[in-house]
């Protein structure tokens, strides 16, 4: 947030207020081309979120099998169920916050009940020599991540918008900033987490448990600090308040009728949310079929030292923080040269790259016996595919999301945006189950996977198929969304 100058009343001479000094009401923000100081409020707090959530994702399918002895097929299912429901939570906690809460409450709310389940986790391990009480606390601890986390996404991730003006041009970049934290966080987490729980010792897993609630009271930490100070509109006025406490003129803009315009942008989101299932459904291989072929198929020596399969989850964050600032800066040079492409070409393209991936790996494999193992150029050739199509695709999704949804319907479009999440996790876990291994040939829709190549080339034809659909849409969805690129 650049400059503030406060017209309050104050004897002659005397210091200028400070920040924590000036009601929230009357804070007035001078206009700025740096980016507000609220903007990385968020950053941090999510950054905390995330390496809660992912360092509990890097041990998690390895803690279902390795510790309480669940066979693949239902660790996957069971991993996309409640990822799914990570995802889906969210449309009752953006309903619950544009609805009654307010955005820092929920976020309040939400990340207690997310620390709650990563102990409750930690307790969950700490209990393996009764197998019966552990994997009550497993479920458990699963649910009170998947309410928190249905409080806490949508509210950080819709606030960011409401630092900026509706039309501000520096958006994109804030959301890019932003995504930068969310992968700040991923990329931390699995080696930490995976470093203390990822040991070859089952008792062990309950330590990275315990790092991923450490990780998440320090996000409330941050959060509750600073939240009053710099979480303010570009007009100084407190941004993610309670419905009853929004000023009434924003209040009126919130309650306003929806136009044609607004519809056809709604369906915008829609179409888009719908694309990104086919996304997210096979980048979150990662947490589970992919982890397991780290763990069974890869050659992890590196230098005498063998490589923790969790690891391996920590090179899309890595690659997104080294690519985001180049891939911002192409889109601002295109946009420069008016060349740049429309949101929904951007998540085409990313849809593609995904598939580029798969192929990557699908040749490393490519005529591999069942007893040798891959190098890992091959998964992190692949990764690096996944990472820039990510870039293209979650970070202008988000983006999109917040520059198309009516006021009255910021949280919960966002929490739309999200439930497609969901559907693409439920659905990942579907898909892992296919993951082949020996003595056993499954069969999708009358397509034999015999072996990990035709594993892999089953998201190529999936990702390439819905990427080259969205691509031949964009044009309709363009005029759709009536000048918001």
């Amino acid at each position: 947030m650049g400059s503030a100058e406060h017209a309050l009343d104050r004897p002659a001479g005397a210091a200028p207020p400070l920040p924590d000094e000036i009601p929230d009401d009357q804070l007035i923000a001078q206009p700025s081309r740096a980016h507000p100081r609220g903007l990385y409020l968020l950053f941090a707090t999510e950054m905390w979120e995330r390496f809660s959530y992912y360092g509990n994702r890097a041990l998690l399918a390895l803690f279902m099998v390795q510790a309480l002895a669940f066979d693949k097929q239902f660790a996957a299912s069971l991993y996309g169920q409640y990822t799914g429901l990570v995802y889906l939570a969210p449309l009752i906690g953006g309903y619950v916050a544009d609805r009654w809460w307010g955005n820092r409450r929920s976020i309040f709310v939400g990340g207690a009940l997310m620390a709650a389940g990563q102990f409750t986790l930690f307790a969950a391990g700490s209990m393996l020599q009764t197998p019966a009480t552990a994997i009550t606390f497993f479920y458990c601890g699963l649910g009170l991540i998947v309410a928190g986390n249905g409080f806490f996404k949508p509210n950080i991730s819709s606030m960011v918008g409401q630092l900026y003006t509706q039309n501000d041009n520096r958006k994109d970049s804030a959301y890019t900033i932003f995504y930068m934290g969310i992968n700040l966080g991923s990329f931390i987490a699995p080696l930490i987490c995976g470093f203390l729980g990822d040991t070859g010792n089952a008792a062990d897993f309950r330590w990275g448990f315990f790092a991923a609630g450490v990780g998440m009271l320090l996000s409330l930490v941050v959060f509750g600090f600073f939240h009053r100070r710099y979480l303010v509109s570009p007009t100084g006025t407190p941004v993610g308040l309670a419905p009853k406490a929004i000023a009434a003129t924003q209040a009126s803009q919130r309650n306003e009728p929806l136009t044609r315009q607004d519809i056809d942008r709604m369906i915008v989101i829609g179409v888009i949310s719908f694309f990104v299932i086919f996304f997210w459904s096979a980048f979150e291989q990662a947490g589970v079929s992919l982890t397991f072929f780290a763990e069974e198929a890869t050659n992890r020596q590196l230098f005498g030292f063998t490589v923790p399969a969790s690891w391996f989850q920590s090179l899309n964050p890595v690659f997104i923080l080294i690519f985001a600032p180049i891939m911002a800066q192409l889109w601002s040079a295109l946009g420069r040269r008016n060349k740049e492409p429309s949101s929904p070409t951007k998540m085409a393209w990313g849809l593609i790259l995904l598939a580029v991936g798969y192929l990557i790996i699908g040749f490393g494999v490519k005529d591999m016996s069942s007893t040798a193992k891959a190098s890992m150029i091959w998964l992190t050739a692949m990764y690096l595919m996944h990472s820039l199509g990510e870039l293209c695709l979650s970070p202008i999704g988000l983006s999109l999301v917040n520059k198309l949804a009516p006021a009255r319907f910021a949280s919960l479009m966002m929490a739309v945006w999200f439930t497609a999440n969901a559907a693409a996790n439920w659905f990942a876990g579907i898909l892992a189950t296919f993951y082949p291994e020996a003595g056993r040939t499954p069969v999708f829709f009358g397509y034999q996977i015999t072996g990990l190549h035709e594993f892999f080339m089953l998201f190529v034809a999936m990702a390439f198929v819905a990427g080259a659909i969205l691509l031949a849409l964009t044009r309709p969805l363009q005029k759709m969304m009536h000048n918001v690129r």
